[in-house]
């Protein structure tokens, strides 16, 4: 991916597999970039933003929009993305947006992981 060809919608997405939101918010992210059009989002590295690494920065600055998905109140990818220097122009959070319950696991139930996906999916159109 190079600049030009830089995703409308950067995602910002929380890896926090030790509950079922930090889970969907993986698998709903990929798959909501999957199924929306091409170049209208692409999920980007958190891991590489809060490093500091220099073609993460780059391609962070030239998406149009940033969108943090975190599965619970305590808002890692949100978090990172603002200690990054970045203020997110969304942020989803599956507890409240998509009314997903937190447990722990990464078990969850296939309505949750479609509304999950559908959360993610009007933030980005």
């Amino acid at each position: 991916m190079t600049v030009s060809t830089v995703p409308e919608n950067a995602l910002f997405v929380c890896a926090g597999c030790m509950s079922n939101v930090g889970t969907l918010s993986v698998l709903a992210g990929l798959e909501a970039v999957k199924r929306s059009e091409p170049g209208k989002a692409g999920i980007f590295c958190l891991a590489g933003l809060a490093t500091g690494a220099p073609t993460v920065i780059e391609k962070t600055k030239a998406a149009r929009r940033l969108v943090s998905v975190d599965g619970c109140p305590l808002n890692c990818a949100r978090k990172l993305l603002e200690q990054s220097g970045y203020t997110a122009d969304r942020s989803i959070m599956l507890v409240t947006d998509a009314d997903i319950k937190k447990q722990s696991g990464i078990q969850y139930e296939q309505d949750e992981f479609e509304r999950a996906v559908e959360t993610i999916l009007e933030v980005i159109q």
